[in-house]
């Protein structure tokens, strides 16, 4: 395919987008939540199809020696087929953000104001290696009245098409027009460059993946974009931390899904708390398998650990592979956040609410959590659903994007014949 061909195919996928948009804004909330368990139906019904195009990506990323984080990003079964379908349906029972009446006013003259929410109009998507933000945004943009365009990455290229070739297929049998889902197929530097630069039919470009990924769109699109970001997460475990609360919060936070964005991936541990629970904490890294990298005081008090380097205390890791930072205050802890955190997720763990308080106001961060495991920094978790991807910026939307981040707003004055 030759690169004019293929720019005219995006741009014309684009076009279809957003022409499909326009039904979708007409859909009631009823309509809308069809379609939903319409395409959770179909999705589940077409497990083993999409499992065999799924293999074909494994068998793939097996050859060219992807690591266990990518392959587990990468990897479907059909229990997380089940759990986004099932994502599908719990957004359907969410409350519709558009058509809200978010203020409205009378002026002197009689004129009524309204601010109302609408949706976006057509979202552009574009990840790396998880199957499940294909059924994830499409179901979000759906619901939000979006058409959306996606863009997944090579790597799971026969999972996405297959899921988007149910997903259309699903469509045909209702109110949505299968325009309002579109897949760029293509995998040239090119289509995803003219993705970044269609403004004039794509409203806000979403980019979730690596931190050179979205550092790519930032700088290079010229479409509205909500960034979302890597996870460098943190946990402090205060002088005054519980041992089990702090121990398990650890563990949870490290161990129960290590490649994905809001694993825990350094520990910032008092000093005299590491040299009193050092065995407790030696026993726990020994049990799960977790590579310790200190500095100094660690790695005197835990047998193994390696040096840590700056790069380290930067690394989003997706593995069992724990940076650990000893420090001699909740201050020391706050600075070390400020200089490596990425605005993700922070936690901390003390009994005493003061340094709580401390912690919670001075860090900068789209979620902090005390006496919490960092974990639950997802859509579902924190009940919106399936999300969108979860954004580390101050502008629109901040933090796990479900259904609201995916509107804005039209002001609609109605009067009777008022002039200015």
């Amino acid at each position: 395919m030759s690169v004019t061909t293929e720019f005219t195919s995006v741009e014309a996928q684009a076009i279809a987008a957003k022409k499909a948009a326009k039904v979708l804004s007409q859909l009631s909330t009823a309509e809308k939540n069809e379609v939903l368990h319409v395409l959770a139906d179909a999705l589940e019904k077409k497990t083993n199809v999409i499992l065999e195009a799924n293999q074909l990506d494994l068998d793939t990323g097996r050859a060219k020696g992807y690591d266990a984080a990518y392959m587990d990003r990468l990897a479907l079964s059909k229990e997380r087929i089940s759990e986004f379908a099932e994502g599908l349906r719990q957004v359907a029972t969410l409350e519709d953000p558009t058509g809200k009446i978010l203020s409205s006013w009378t002026l002197a003259n009689g004129l009524l104001v309204e601010k109302v929410s609408v949706p976006l109009g057509v979202i552009g998507m574009i990840y790396e290696a998880r199957p499940n933000v294909t059924v994830d945004a499409t179901g979000l943009a759906l619901k939000s009245g979006n058409s959306i365009v996606l863009k997944g990455g090579s790597s799971a290229l026969s999972s996405n098409q297959a899921i988007v070739q149910v997903m259309h297929e699903a469509l045909d049998h209702t109110l949505v027009p299968k325009e309002a889902v579109q897949f760029i197929a293509s995998t040239t530097r090119e289509a995803t460059q003219q993705l970044f630069t269609m403004k004039e039919h794509i409203d806000v470009l979403i980019p979730r993946g690596g931190a050179s990924l979205i550092n790519a769109v930032v700088n290079q699109a010229t479409i509205p974009v909500l960034e979302t970001g890597v996870g460098n997460c943190h946990l402090y475990i205060d002088v005054e931390a519980d041992v089990d609360k702090a121990l398990n919060i650890l563990i949870n936070a490290k161990t129960d899904r290590p490649a994905v964005c809001n694993a825990l991936e350094t520990a910032i541990i008092h000093k005299d708390w590491l040299i009193k629970n050092k065995s407790h904490l030696v026993d726990i890294f020994n049990k799960h398998g977790i590579t310790v990298h200190g500095d100094e005081m660690a790695q005197t008090y835990i047998p193994n650990a390696v040096p840590a380097t700056e790069k380290d205390w930067a690394n989003e890791y997706l593995s069992l592979d724990l940076a650990i930072k000893t420090v001699n205050n909740v201050e020391e802890a706050i600075d070390h956040i400020e200089t490596y955190g990425t605005k993700h997720s922070e936690a901390i763990v003390t009994e005493n609410k003061e340094t709580a308080k401390k912690f919670m106001s001075l860090v900068d961060a789209s979620a902090l959590y005390h006496n919490a495991s960092t974990r639950f920094t997802d859509g579902g978790a924190l009940g919106f659903g399936a999300e969108i991807g979860i954004s580390t910026q101050k502008l629109h939307a901040r933090g796990p994007m479900g259904l609201p981040a995916l509107t804005t707003v039209k002001f609609i004055m109605s009067g009777n014949g008022q002039i200015r």
